[in-house]
């Protein structure tokens, strides 16, 4: 199937590794031209290399001013943006009790603010594309909340929730808004959520993700994050322009929710 994204503009936060990485790659792979950034610059200029993007930049979405220069940056080296894909790293894990009350503030412009941010300033550059797409890459807790992962919970939902406004606000330029929300994929995030609740019960960290696994995913095995890009792709294709406002559960079956 032709997704129809050759020489398709795209700006991917967040994109040196896991899933946003998989999601620039996927992106690449079908034609795209991709400008990525994320905070890590060695394996951000390696991954940039590897998945041969045509720019890229060393950023921390969470900081106020970042976004919107980021957005100039990646318009001015493409030439425009038809695709933006918001990914941020997760907000530390911890319950409400745990969880000091610095860390909200931090989370709040991470989690929640780094997206209403990049989509103010892609937003112009869209509306003057034939194919705009917005793709947020959020969480199961957006679903069913996480009890040790508070933050991701509070903040990825109060995104899904304003995305949904902005998905009605945007359908008459015809620019789709999206959510992809991944359950377990053996990320760098997983791996520090499984090493921690691993050495809390005495066990390793192989043996603990093999047990979740187990108990929780229908499927029983992790998700390959190249099946997690393909579902993005697809999001930024010409073949989703009437699916808008809608998030999307990759999660081998985990979440147990009917909607």
């Amino acid at each position: 199937m032709d997704l129809g994204l050759k020489g398709r503009r795209a700006l991917v936060t967040a994109a040196s590794k896991g899933l946003g990485r998989a999601c620039a790659a996927a992106l690449s792979a079908e034609g795209a031209r991709v400008y990525i950034a994320a905070r890590g610059r060695d394996d951000l200029a390696r991954t940039a290399n590897e998945i041969r993007a045509a720019g890229f930049q060393e950023a921390d979405v969470s900081e106020p001013d970042t976004p919107g220069r980021l957005v100039e940056d990646a318009v001015q080296t493409l030439g425009g943006l038809d695709i933006l894909v918001c990914n941020a790293g997760g907000p530390p894990a911890g319950t409400f009790d745990s969880t000091p009350l610095e860390e909200w503030e931090k989370g709040f412009n991470l989690t929640l603010m780094s997206t209403v941010r990049l989509c103010k300033a892609a937003i112009p550059h869209l509306k003057r594309s034939d194919q705009g797409r917005i793709v947020v890459i959020t969480s199961t807790s957006v679903r069913e909340p996480i009890p040790t992962l508070v933050l991701s919970s509070a903040f990825r939902t109060a995104a899904v929730q304003t995305l949904k406004t902005l998905s009605n606000e945007l359908a008459p330029d015809q620019i789709t808004v999206n959510n992809i929300a991944p359950g377990r994929f053996l990320t760098d995030r997983v791996r520090q959520l499984d090493g921690a609740a691993a050495a809390k019960e005495g066990v390793s960290q192989e043996e603990y993700t093999e047990r979740t696994v187990k108990a929780g995913i229908p499927m029983g095995r992790i998700g390959d994050t190249a099946e997690f890009g393909a579902v993005c792709a697809f999001l930024c294709s010409k073949h989703a322009g009437f699916m808008t406002g809608q998030t999307i559960v990759v999660d081998g079956g985990q979440t147990r929710g009917v909607y």
